[in-house]
Parts: C-alpha cells; sequence; structure tokens
C-alpha cells in the first residue's frame, strides 16, 4: 500500500486529485478523511478554480468502499471526515466545477463519487456499475443522486440488480459527459479543466449554488430568491469587480479579465 494514498498537484488554477491505492484503489476511512481535507482545501483556497478527480493507473477509477479493510475493522459507519465518504459528497459551499476523469472501473462507492462531480469525462474501457445489492447493502448516496441524472426505470435496473454498463451505454443514458481513448483521457480533463479556469469564478459559484439549492424548489419560488438577493453568492457576483469587468471587456471587445472578486 502507498503510503500516501491522495495525490495532489497545483497545475495554475487547477488541483489534480488522484486516488492511489493499489491494487483497486478502494477507499478507507483514513483516505476518506485525507480526502475531505484536500477538497476542504480546495474549496477554500481562493487561487484555485478547478479540480480533477481520477484514479492512478488504467483499471481502476475507483470501487469504493474498501471492504478488506472493513474486514480488518474500519467499520462502515465511521467518520469518514470533512464532506463524507471521498470528501466530496457532503462537502458544504463547494461552489467551483468538479471534473470526474474516470479511467477504468466506476462502482459503488467510486460511482458516487464520480456522481458528486459536476462533469464527468470517461476512457473508453469504463465500465459502471453499483454492486451494492448483491453483498446485501445499499447504495445509499446512488439511491438518491442516480435517479435524478438518469432515466428513473435505468437507474432503478442499475441499483437492483447491479448490472455492469460500459462507457457507451453510460453516455447514452447522460451518466458521462465524454468518452475518451483511455491514453488521451487526463489531457482531455486538463484541456477542460484550463477552459473552465479561464472563465469567471463568481459565476460558477453563483450557478452551483442556485442549481443545489433549487434542485427541491419550485421554479417561482427560486426564482423569488434570487431577485430578492437570498443567494450570497449571487449578491456577491452582482457587487463584484468582475461584474463590471465583464461588461467593460464587452464594450471594449476584448478578452475579460477574472479576478474573482
Amino acid at each position: 500500500m502507498t503510503e500516501n494514498p491522495v495525490k495532489t498537484e497545483r497545475r495554475g488554477h487547477v488541483l489534480e486529485v488522484t486516488l492511489d491505492r493499489p491494487k483497486a484503489n478502494a477507499i478507507d476511512l483514513k483516505t476518506s478523511v485525507i480526502m475531505g481535507d484536500v477538497f476542504t482545501e480546495f474549496r477554500d483556497d481562493p487561487d484555485l478554480r478547478v479540480a480533477i478527480i481520477t484514479g492512478a493507473g488504467e483499471k481502476f477509477f475507483c470501487p469504493g468502499w474498501d471492504l478488506k479493510a472493513a474486514a480488518d475493522g474500519d467499520a462502515v459507519d465511521g467518520d469518514y471526515g470533512k464532506g463524507g465518504f471521498g470528501g466530496l459528497q457532503e462537502l458544504r459551499g463547494l461552489n467551483k466545477p468538479v471534473i470526474a476523469a474516470v479511467n477504468g472501473i466506476c462502482c459503488g462507492g467510486g460511482l458516487e463519487l464520480a456522481l458528486s462531480a459536476d462533469i464527468i469525462l470517461a476512457a473508453d474501457h469504463a465500465q459502471f456499475a453499483l454492486p451494492e445489492i448483491r453483498s446485501g447493502t445499499v447504495a445509499d448516496a446512488a439511491s438518491v443522486k442516480l435517479p435524478k441524472r438518469i432515466p428513473y426505470h435505468i437507474a432503478m435496473e442499475m441499483l437492483f440488480t447491479g448490472r455492469w454498463i460500459d462507457a457507451e451505454e453510460a453516455h447514452r443514458w447522460g451518466l458521462i459527459n465524454h468518452i475518451h481513448p483511455g491514453a488521451e483521457l487526463l489531457e482531455k480533463a486538463r484541456e477542460m479543466s484550463d477552459l473552465l479556469a479561464s472563465g469567471p469564478p463568481l459565476v460558477y459559484a453563483a450557478i452551483k449554488e442556485i442549481v443545489r439549492e433549487a434542485e427541491d424548489m419550485k421554479f417561482q419560488d427560486a426564482m423569488n430568491r434570487i431577485t430578492r438577493s437570498q443567494f450570497e453568492t449571487v449578491e456577491r457576483l452582482y457587487r463584484s469587480e468582475d461584474q463590471a469587468e465583464g461588461a467593460r471587456a464587452f464594450a471594449e471587445k476584448r478578452d475579460p479579465v477574472w479576478k474573482g472578486r
């Protein structure tokens, strides 16, 4: 087992996070706590604008919970750290784009981790499943998220049967954004992250807060909250230097320079 199961690299405004726990990149309690700390620091660092989460190697993105660690004493209901399992699922106030680069097998809690990202890119050999049913347990986060992301009947079939789907089928149902050859996946994720990092971070923050908070609201209730300045990120955007910069750049027919303030 590697000493540091979570590798990080800063590349300009982008943070690359690599889950590196041979042989399968499964997550135990210690790794989850580390991931929570990593994504909390990402959230709170004003110089970081986008994150990429991927797995080491070519075979596994993440199979989820480390059952071997559980057999050795890791409690399934233990302390997963900040942000819950994998550091992303329950991390409050994460108003920055996160890209999942799924480089291989993505199942169980690994699929739940990918679902916590905003954009999912997958290698052409990636596979997806929720096999918890076969071990007599529930894929809890996926039971909440998956039926909202893909057609209900497909989500329920995956949850009820644990069947595997390949990248082509995942793309067909809208589970992932794009498929790339495995050797090109990280490069494509970096291209996407650089595109997002060049954009207006305060607008991204407003989009994420609105989408998150409005998920269970009626349309008019969400719009009323916006017009009444009840979304912190929207109010910050409208009072920001970036808002004025965007208008100036448009009038001057030049690219805006976003400062995130």
